[in-house]
């Protein structure tokens, strides 16, 4: 696709390259300041913080990093907190120290902490109280020497009823969030001006296929597409990001707080994805912009404070870390009169790299129904390749790749993870999907996760697509599981809508009308909800599980 056919479709105001106006992370706040100076900096829940309390804030946390707790330039940082404002504050402070972020999943056990912070060398942790024992239980086994708590009480004028109950937890051997930032105001700070291709962010993959690596962010990729998110939605004067996603995710860190920081954005934080609180405080502060996975708009969809609320400010939506149904985007449409953007990215392209223009309807692939993913966004290329590395024609299935500045150099001490990865500057992202003579973008699924049934290729998306098609169907989750005669077969977990009804048969019937009789589900299991991760990815490998132990107790019944 060398002649570029998406550059035709881009909005007006959307340029087909530009160079980015910051050079590392700590500019991305510096311009923030500039561009927007009287308006906050966040809102955290019904408080408003204003812009120069943040700016300080962070100063004397970096400060206090630096001489109290010997920060250096390039060493690694943990957060492991929620939708606080001292998590923007803390990645704020590490790059004004010149440290590296890592960003830590607060869901974390023991096990998975002690790999991520042995692999990333990562000298301090900065986490919630109530996380702190699991950290100090590793801080022996890897390079952790220091331990800053903090709480989700913290930084508020009056405590929310969703916060009602939270205690304070006192952390013998660690340092308060609090007390670093009062004695950081005292100290000298020279602010670090990191060098483009220096690591900003070391973060972490999901770990489907092995120990989770550590994709290498750099301030040039950050800076990057911070700078493409805000030119793209058109951020600016007058917007609010709504913290829909977790910032301890790429697409929470990039979307909405380096988006927020380039481009002035007040930032509207709740602690974690609620979605009777987010309807509140979105009319309370008229956000009207925010990003997330399909499961969470779902969730607003359903949740029955929905019809009352005004949400008439939130005017630009977008999903991203899963695949969007065409039916859910158009029920979205349908009760709010806004496009549910598409948009796909991943660890190791420091989120978007291919997305649906502002106000435009995506199309639907004919032959699959699935909605597109998008176009290759400024500066960035995109194909679909066989395996053999070899770039497709149009509309043909192979793997997608993607290059361009965003694009990581690799991950952390893993040269061969690396080199299979990133090939010739491509990187091979393992969705498997299409492009069409325009140049929109379409994926069918992961490659691992593709089902063989009596030889034929069963994609899951496929039929979850068309599930989500039934209108008591909330959500689906699609395995193939062993079948002595046909290899795999389909089956399906779904959770229903409340105050509806559908039969395991009821939803087989409906799959047989509409798909193969080899993609059709033989078996559907009705949960009251699909496990998914934070970021509202369906667990497929905790489904599979699942089915394991599921057959396992039916064939000893069976005995």
């Amino acid at each position: 696709m060398s002649d570029r056919p998406w550059l035709r479709h881009y909005s007006d105001f959307v340029p087909a390259t530009f160079e980015p106006e910051c050079r590392n992370a700590v500019a991305l706040f510096d311009r923030g300041d500039r561009a927007q100076p009287d308006v906050p900096a966040m809102f955290y829940f019904d408080t408003a913080i204003e812009r120069a309390t943040a700016r300080k804030a962070a100063r004397d946390l970096a400060a206090a990093l630096g001489s109290e707790l010997g920060i250096e330039r390039g060493d690694r940082v943990g957060v492991m907190l929620q939708n606080v404002p001292q998590a923007a504050i803390a990645f704020h402070a590490i790059w004004l120290a010149g440290g590296v972020v890592v960003p830590v999943n607060p869901m974390n056990k023991a096990r998975e902490l002690d790999h991520q912070f042995s692999d990333s060398g990562a000298r301090a942790v900065i986490c919630l109280e109530s996380l702190y024992e699991v950290v100090d239980s590793v801080r022996r086994s890897t390079a952790v020497e220091h331990i800053v708590v903090t709480s989700e009480l913290e930084m508020l004028e009056v405590v929310p009823a969703a916060l009602a109950g939270y205690p304070r937890i006192t952390c013998p051997g660690a340092v308060t969030f609090a007390d670093l930032v009062e004695r950081g105001a005292a100290l000298e700070l020279t602010p670090a001006d990191p060098h483009p291709g220096d690591p900003a962010l070391l973060t972490y993959t999901s770990g489907t296929t092995g120990p989770s690596k550590g994709a290498v962010n750099t301030h040039h990729n950050l800076a990057h597409n911070a700078e493409l998110v805000s030119r793209w939605y058109a951020l600016g004067d007058g917007d609010i990001t709504v913290g829909m996603s977790p910032i301890f995710h790429i697409t929470g860190i990039v979307l909405q707080l380096a988006a927020a920081a380039y481009s002035g954005t007040p930032l509207l934080l709740f602690n974690r994805f609620d979605a009777g609180e987010m309807l509140r405080l979105v009319e309370k502060w008229r956000g009207t912009w925010c990003v997330g996975p399909l499961t969470a708009y779902v969730a607003l969809l359903e949740c029955r404070e929905f019809a009352s609320v005004d949400l008439s400010s939130l005017i630009k939506t977008a999903s991203g870390g899963a695949p969007v149904s065409p039916a859910v985007a158009t029920r979205w449409l349908e009760a709010t009169g806004t496009r549910l953007l598409n948009a796909y990215g991943l660890t190791e392209a420091t989120a978007p790299a291919i997305l649906t223009p502002l106000g435009m309807q995506a199309p639907v692939d004919p032959d699959s129904g699935a909605l597109a993913i998008g176009l290759p966004g400024p500066n960035t290329e995109a194909k679909v390749i066989d395996e053999g590395g070899n770039e497709l024609p149009a509309l043909e299935l192979g793997q997608i790749a993607i290059r361009g500045p965003q694009i990581t150099p690799g991950y952390w001490n893993n040269p061969d993870a690396t080199a299979t990865t990133i090939v010739d500057g491509w990187l091979r992202t393992g969705d498997v999907g299409k492009c069409d003579e325009q140049g929109w973008f379409y994926i069918v699924d992961r490659l691992k996760d593709m089902i063989i049934v009596s030889g034929f290729k069963v994609w899951p998306r496929d039929v979850e697509d068309v599930l989500y098609q039934h209108e008591a169907v909330r959500e689906a989750a699609v395995i193939g599981v062993p079948d002595q005669y046909r290899g795999e077969s389909v089956r399906a977990y779904v959770s229903l809508k409340s105050g509806t009804t559908a039969s395991p048969e009821d939803l087989i019937a409906h799959c047989r009308a509409r798909l193969a009789v080899y993609k059709a589900p033989r078996d559907v299991r009705i949960l009251d909800e699909i496990p998914k991760t934070l970021t509202g990815k369906a667990l497929r490998r905790e489904l599979r599980s699942r089915a394991l132990t599921e057959d396992t107790s039916v064939r000893r019944a069976e005995r």
